[in-house]
Order: C-alpha cells, then sequence, then structure tokens
C-alpha cells in the first residue's frame, strides 16, 4: 500500500485538538494498515519522527429511521483510527496551515 493509502484522513475533533498539547495527532486509516505501515506513512507524508502509535478499530453506529410510513434500520462503516505521537518539538501541518491548533 501506498503511503496516501494508508492515511486517509486527519481528524479534527475537540479531543484530538487537545491532545496537539502533547504532539499526540489522530488520522483516520485503513482497516488493514499495521502500526507500521502507518509510522512509515506519517513520516513519508509529513517528514516527521513518530515515537508511538495507539491504533482502535471503531465500530458503526447502528441508525434507526423512518421512510415512506415504514422504520428500518442501517449500518455505518467501521473504521479504524490512529492516535501518532511525535518526538517533542515536532508538529504537523496541512498545506502550510496547522488545522489541528486553530
Amino acid at each position: 500500500m501506498d503511503a496516501r493509502d494508508i492515511i486517509l484522513a486527519p481528524l479534527i475533533t475537540e479531543k484530538s485538538m487537545a491532545g496537539t498539547q502533547v504532539q499526540q495527532y489522530s488520522f483516520e486509516v485503513h482497516p488493514a494498515a499495521t502500526k507500521t505501515q502507518i509510522k512509515h506513512a506519517v513520516q513519508d507524508i509529513f517528514k516527521v519522527t513518530v515515537t508511538k502509535i495507539n491504533t482502535v478499530n471503531v465500530p458503526g453506529k447502528v441508525k434507526n429511521f423512518a421512510r415512506r410510513g415504514t422504520r428500518t434500520s442501517g449500518k455505518q462503516s467501521d473504521w479504524k483510527k490512529a492516535i501518532v505521537t511525535l518526538a517533542a518539538g515536532q508538529k504537523i501541518e496541512l498545506n502550510g496551515l496547522n488545522y489541528f491548533e486553530q
């Protein structure tokens, strides 16, 4: 897999923003990606030194909805989250902007 296939999107949430104070950044990653692949992908894309990787398999939510008088339910897809810890003093910027610290 290519590095861009492993890192799908950055996660911009309140909790992930709080983690940036201690050099922790959250990403949505490919479900089959390993910690080693994630580490190499982040280092290749952002040119930073990764010290630690934590991964979480997040189950999809079950949603109920009504359409044309009938109630049905559906399930969102499962996905994988990676929390990447960088070396001290480093940070990640996307397109020259630091979206993680706003």
